[in-house]
């Protein structure tokens, strides 16, 4: 039997970089796993919807499908608006099975990768004691996801930097430029910001404008198509697949 198709769930935006980085993405896993196949979708702003991608499986006669949220924290999307989407779809294609995997964070690969990203801006591993780290995420009003970045936050700092802060560009409070000026007024000799974020688009150009307005000596890039998060895809569609199955719910 075949294995299940892939399906990548993305939020979406007006950006055109949101795409591409999606897009690459998708690459990135399909260069780690040939012969799966791998699509892409978009819950809103971009062509490529949902129901368009599951319409089109099912005229394919594709029977499994796992729906991955590209989303590092389980908050609205991926309780409310994935579950509805995905049921509707399996609604008008009894024949297709869809399952939602788990969403992406946390996991150790996603620092793996905020590090990657850190280290391509110009840190060297000897600058860790001597660095704070803004860890800035997109932001929610979901308590749950909030206190997810908290912990990561949290677990980071005991790995040899000198502070480790949340941030968020949205939704919630300390802001990026608030939580740089923290650091500073703590005796932090390096801050660097580091983006909890995939792709780039508005909120994370936020996180950027930010970082400059507070003076950060770095600002790492978004974690874009990394390869820790190509493989960390992959190990959330493994988990889904070995799962019991499970309905879809809000």
């Amino acid at each position: 039997m075949s294995a299940p198709t892939l399906l990548i769930i993305a939020h979406g935006s007006r950006d055109p970089r949101h795409a591409a980085t999606v897009d690459a993405l998708r690459a990135r896993v399909r260069s780690l796993r040939p012969g799966l196949r791998v699509e892409a979708a978009f819950l809103e702003f971009n062509a490529v919807r949902v129901p368009r991608v599951l319409a089109r499986l099912a005229a394919e006669d594709a029977t499994e499908v796992i729906a991955l949220p590209l989303l590092l924290t389980r908050a609205f999307h991926a309780k409310t608006d994935i579950p509805a989407v995905l049921r509707e779809a399996t609604a008008r294609h009894p024949r297709l099975s869809v399952r939602q995997a788990e969403v992406l964070g946390p996991s150790p690969l996603l620092v793996d990768a905020l590090e990657r990203r850190l280290y391509e801006a110009g840190l060297r591993p000897a600058d860790r004691s001597s660095t704070g780290v803004v860890l800035a995420s997109a932001g929610s009003t979901d308590p749950e996801a909030i206190a997810v970045i908290a912990e990561i936050a949290r677990e980071w700092r005991h790995t040899g930097w000198c502070a480790v802060r949340p941030a968020f560009a949205s939704a919630s409070l300390p802001r990026t430029e608030d939580a740089v000026r923290a650091l500073r007024a703590d005796g932090v000799p390096r801050v660097a910001v580091a983006p909890y974020v995939i792709a780039p688009g508005r909120l994370p150009d936020r996180i950027a404008h930010g970082a400059e307005a507070a003076g950060a000596d770095l600002l790492a890039s978004v974690l874009g198509p990394a390869p820790e998060l190509a493989r960390l895809l992959l190990t959330r569609y493994d988990e889904a697949r070995t799962a019991p199955p499970a309905l879809l719910t809000a």
